[in-house]
């Protein structure tokens, strides 16, 4: 039998990184395996500075979420667009296709999710003004990066943990509710393991 467990990656803790194409940095919060290359799925904070191409992830679904700034278009070869307008807004992408970003009113910075292909994920952004449950089963991690305000776990063993704005939560084999003292927003990713 498994024990539940809960990892916190704080925010002060990311590690910088330039992109794949060189055209900016990245702060990777967590990569699995660590330091493997290729690796199953890989959390970062990405600050956008410019309009640009992204780089080239054949091998993975991409998801992104807005976290601070006025927006950005992403337009995908094919002619597809997707717009994040406001903190929490999310679009998932194949990362074989060619994107080029473009910002709507000056620098941004999202949150990128990148997983294998062959691997599941299931990804959504949370907006509770009252406790929501999270479970990670015996065969998947539960991601959850707090987006807006400070947000509290209360994991299945007893254990409570405050994640501040921008840290990352990482549970398996247990389940949590996620509170706040005020409303909040957070993005959880159940990723099989």
């Amino acid at each position: 039998m498994q024990l539940p467990k809960l990892q916190i990656i704080r925010k002060s803790s990311f590690k910088a990184t330039p992109w794949k194409n060189g055209g900016g940095i990245t702060h990777e919060a967590m990569r699995v395996p660590a330091n493997a290359d290729p690796f199953r799925w890989r959390v970062s904070v990405a600050n956008i500075d410019a309009s640009g191409p992204f780089s080239n992830f054949a091998a993975y679904k991409r998801i992104l979420v807005l976290l601070r700034g006025a927006g950005i278009r992403l337009n995908l070869a094919g002619g597809d667009q997707g717009i994040l307008r406001q903190a929490g807004d999310l679009l998932q992408f194949d990362g074989a296709v060619f994107a080029y970003c473009e910002l709507l009113d000056g620098p941004c910075v999202d949150l990128n999710l990148m997983v294998l292909k062959s691997v599941p994920v299931d990804a959504r952004v949370l907006r509770f003004s009252e406790s929501v449950p999270v479970r990670a089963s015996c065969d998947e991690s539960t991601l959850i990066f707090c987006i807006g305000e400070s947000a509290v776990l209360e994991i299945g063993t007893g254990e409570t943990v405050t994640l501040e704005p921008w840290d990352l939560a990482v549970l398996s084999h247990t389940g949590a509710r996620i509170a706040g003292p005020a409303p909040g927003c957070v993005f959880v990713a159940s990723v099989g393991n």
